[in-house]
């Protein structure tokens, strides 16, 4: 690593031209990045940056960079990091572990406590500028943080320059966010010109060889099979649940042992091919060997990552792609995760915007559905005006169920809301005649009611998989096959109801099913 005086003598060049990500909720002029002392974040960011000497504001950006500063609870990314900091615990990255080592703070602390990991990431932070031999002056100057920022990513070369120019780009732009809570944790826009040292040579990027538009980093190879045993006949949207940077280091990662084709950027759409087209990626399992895989930066419970730009370039990929392959533009062939075969997983989350998307990509706008036109990734309040597939899916269920709605052609009329409201009060439900989540999940769970559980299979499975996507508000795979994802969606839906947590769906779960419960 350079010295100090090797830094100064090569760093002072500007070097923004390079930094291509945009901040999505940047101010327009200096934002105060004064702590609030009513504020545990902003209070928790103010003390770890005075106790290792770090810059506060960097502290924050990298923050922000990492996760928007929301620590989910203590849920771990795909990486297996954690807390608003991303503290990472896998084989070939231990920053949780020596924050642990440097805090004296217990991993589980670390994991959970917001305060305890900031502090965390503060410590690891400084012992990068310690190794890099950033002395007392060095760390004044936020400019000769970037070696440090970089190594913090778990990366190397042209990812680890990804990583410290996007936390750079925050400090040059600044930012304003709003944190779980309400708290607003502000970073003041300034000049900066980081000194890259041996990292300049990393911004000299490989341009794709199947999208023009894209960059071109390779993953590992022990993270994909080279050839296809399919034809390509379907794209698979996925969320990274974690950052670009740190989604494309995993997929570097040979212990990771899963890759996608494609990564996406939130702030500014950037996308980087990591598999070739013609590679099976390791991102799907089933669908794998016919399956293209974009994967999105962000987390499926924070809506805050899927900006315009994002869904705007990822829908040129997917049009590019369906064009190139000829893969049919409809919701049968552009599917999220959890609508693929055998998965246990629920990406892209109730939050993606399948019909905004789909509109992008110039195909067929079902709003997230499956081809048996009563399976969507979110079903969406359905009230007098409403139109649309998932108005037809009322429609059909009442219908079947003896409750006249009249024609099913997707438009929520008179006959609709008056077959609604009958079937509201016969359920002893609120009769006003929106289809809201427990009118939703009574529909769809209607029927037989056999006992259901991890293994079995089917259309009973199927409908059971609707009912707790409605009554849970977030997806689970619609693909007729109980395994763990459904178990755990029962669990949580048994524990939220007072009813026993088994994962075992016998007449007491379809009875509280049933009834909108």
């Amino acid at each position: 690593m350079p010295s100090r005086a090797a830094a100064h003598t090569k760093g002072r060049a500007s070097v923004l031209a390079a930094l291509t990500a945009t901040v999505l909720t940047v101010t327009g002029s200096p934002a105060l990045a004064a702590t609030d002392g009513g504020h545990p974040m902003n209070r928790a960011f103010a003390r770890a940056a005075a106790q290792f000497d770090v810059p506060r504001d960097l502290l924050a950006a990298v923050g922000y960079g990492e996760t928007r500063l929301d620590g989910h609870s203590g849920r771990p990314s795909q990486a297996g990091g954690y807390g608003v900091m991303h503290l990472v615990s896998n084989p070939t990255n231990r920053s949780l572990e020596r924050a642990a080592a440097l805090t004296g703070k217990p991993l589980a602390e670390l994991r959970t406590d917001t305060a305890a990991n900031i502090l965390g990431g503060a410590a690891v932070l400084r012992s990068y500028a310690d190794k890099l031999g950033l002395d007392a002056r060095d760390r004044d100057d936020i400019d000769a943080w970037y070696p440090a920022v970089a190594r913090y990513g778990g990366a190397q070369g042209t990812t680890a320059a990804l990583y410290a120019d996007t936390v750079y780009t925050f400090l040059a732009d600044g930012l304003k966010a709003v944190v779980p809570g309400g708290e607003q944790i502000s970073v003041t826009s300034r000049p900066v010109s980081p000194h890259k040292g041996a990292l300049a040579a990393a911004d000299v990027r490989t341009q794709s060889p199947d999208y023009p538009s894209a960059l071109w980093v390779p993953a590992n190879p022990n993270n994909y099979a080279k050839g296809r045993s399919a034809k390509i006949d379907k794209v698979i949207v996925h969320v990274t649940q974690g950052s670009y940077a740190g989604s494309i280091s995993w997929f570097q990662n040979p212990a990771s042992e899963v890759s996608a084709h494609y990564v996406v950027r939130s702030s500014d759409g950037e996308i980087t091919q990591m598999v070739r087209d013609s590679d099976t990626a390791y991102h799907a399992r089933s669908a794998n060997s016919s399956a293209l895989g974009i994967e999105h930066e962000g987390f499926i419970d924070d809506p805050s990552w899927f900006t315009d730009t994002m869904y705007r370039s990822s829908a040129a990929l997917t049009k590019y792609l369906c064009d190139r392959y000829g893969i049919p533009k409809d919701r049968a062939h552009i599917i999220g995760h959890s609508e693929a075969p055998g998965n246990d997983h629920t990406d892209p989350g109730p939050y993606w915007d399948w019909t905004r998307y789909m509109q992008l990509v110039g195909g067929n706008t079902g709003g997230g559905q499956g081809a048996d036109g009563l399976s969507f990734t979110s079903y969406a309040t359905q009230q007098s005006g409403s139109s649309g597939a998932q108005v037809k899916a009322v429609q059909q269920l009442l219908n079947e169920q003896g409750y006249d709605a009249g024609a099913v052609d997707g438009s929520f009329g008179p006959a609709t809301r008056t077959a609604v409201t009958a079937y509201q009060a016969a359920r002893g439900l609120s009769a006003d005649g929106v289809v809201g989540a427990r009118t939703w999940t009574a529909l769809l769970s209607a029927g037989a009611t056999p006992g259901l559980q991890q293994g079995a299979s089917g259309d009973g499975v199927k409908r059971l998989q609707r009912s707790l996507t409605a009554a849970l508000g977030s997806t689970v795979g619609i693909d007729g096959t109980f395994g763990p994802a459904t178990a755990n969606a029962v669990r949580d839906y048994q524990t939220n109801r007072g009813l026993t947590a088994d994962g075992i769906v016998g007449p007491d779960t379809w009875a509280a099913l049933q009834t909108g419960r």
